[in-house]
């Protein structure tokens, strides 16, 4: 047992040492309810849009977001109280289920700086097939999500409009009324004539605009990914030392 007046000068210490992880672990739970909000709003809003990709990983994306968001949420309340407790296995598996999520994060970015190309191709496959494929007369997801991007995005075609003449729908009824700036000038005639449609669709292609904002962004994306990642390393340190303190002096909460 640990004197008395040692433990009257650890106590700040710990004290202070639980201020700081239990404000860590209330960050760390807003964390979970964002990415299980946009989770779920991803899968309300974005379900067509992510019917585009073949692989079903990719259409799982919104259910994986509401997962990790959800179990981010469970271990921050875990986490608070843990320190409120002052318990030191539950720190440490506390300690444990961060170093988890730190090195899940790290392999995850990793992953997506060292394949970026090839996921960059495969969506652009993806969406190209779309493209190829596209008829409003079927009602498919996959038409329905080009018509989506087209009008949110305000882009047209793949690289750009002129990637329309090459499909099917093209020599039916023209370039789809989506990639129209305004639909009022958007006639049938104007559809179907490529030069007459240069000035009245979207310019810029829905691939080469989001490849162009991510490729601009990519340093500060990976930034603010790593950032995150190591955000978890904070957690780990003060949930070890706390766990550490409490077990060495024999601190008990009261």
């Amino acid at each position: 047992m640990s004197p008395p007046s040692r433990r009257l000068q650890t106590k700040p210490v710990i004290t202070c040492l639980k201020t700081f992880l239990i404000s860590y672990s209330l960050i760390f739970w807003v964390t979970g309810v964002i990415l299980l909000a946009v989770g779920v709003w991803g899968k309300v809003s974005l379900e067509d849009i992510l019917s585009l990709a073949d692989d079903e990983s990719s259409t799982n994306a919104p259910y994986v977001l509401i997962g990790t968001g959800a179990t981010i949420v469970i271990f921050g309340l875990f986490g608070c109280f843990a320190t409120c407790r002052g318990s030191p296995w539950m720190l440490k598996l506390y300690a444990m289920f961060l170093t988890l999520v730190f090195l899940a994060e790290l392999v995850a970015g990793v992953s997506g700086f060292i394949f970026r190309h090839e996921i960059k191709a495969k969506l652009g496959d993806a969406y190209k097939i779309a493209v190829d494929n596209y008829n409003t007369t079927d009602g498919s997801s996959t038409s329905k999500a080009v018509d989506a991007i087209q009008r949110n995005l305000h882009c047209c075609g793949v690289k750009n409009y002129t990637d329309w003449e090459h499909t099917d729908y093209f020599k039916e009824s023209g370039i789809p009324a989506s990639c129209c700036i305004d639909n009022a000038n958007c006639t049938p005639e104007t559809l179907k004539d490529l030069d007459k449609a240069k000035s009245e669709v979207y310019a810029t292609g829905c691939f080469a605009l989001v490849t162009v904002v991510m490729e601009g962004n990519l340093g500060i994306i990976a930034g603010i990914s790593f950032g995150i990642a190591f955000f978890q390393l904070i957690g780990i340190f003060l949930s070890c030392c706390l766990s550490r303190y409490i077990t060495n002096n024999q601190y008990e909460m009261v």
